[in-house]
């Protein structure tokens, strides 16, 4: 695995379906696994990712543990030979 990207989000649903379709476009020749770790979003986020996008890697936490280690959560099973931490308002 060459590449791991890990966005984390917390209630930016529009913003982070937005990076996920513009990230998806970016990865189509690049050997990569992509994680959206969730800091428990009271929008439908977390629904939006398994409907509309069933290959990302999702992690959702139960509470709000804060950027850092929600990014750790995902660094710590990630493959790649580089870690892209990608904000969720990012196209």
């Amino acid at each position: 695995m060459k590449l791991s990207i890990i966005i984390v989000n917390y209630n930016v649903r529009h913003f982070l379906e937005q990076c996920l379709l513009s990230v998806n476009k970016a990865i189509v020749n690049v050997e990569a696994e992509v994680f959206v770790v969730d800091n428990d979003s009271p929008d439908d986020s977390v629904e939006m990712v398994r409907k509309n996008f069933p290959k990302i890697n999702l992690i959702h936490n139960k509470e709000n543990v804060g950027f850092s280690r929600a990014n750790n959560q995902a660094i710590e099973i990630s493959k790649g030979e580089y870690v892209l931490l990608l904000n969720p308002d990012t196209v």
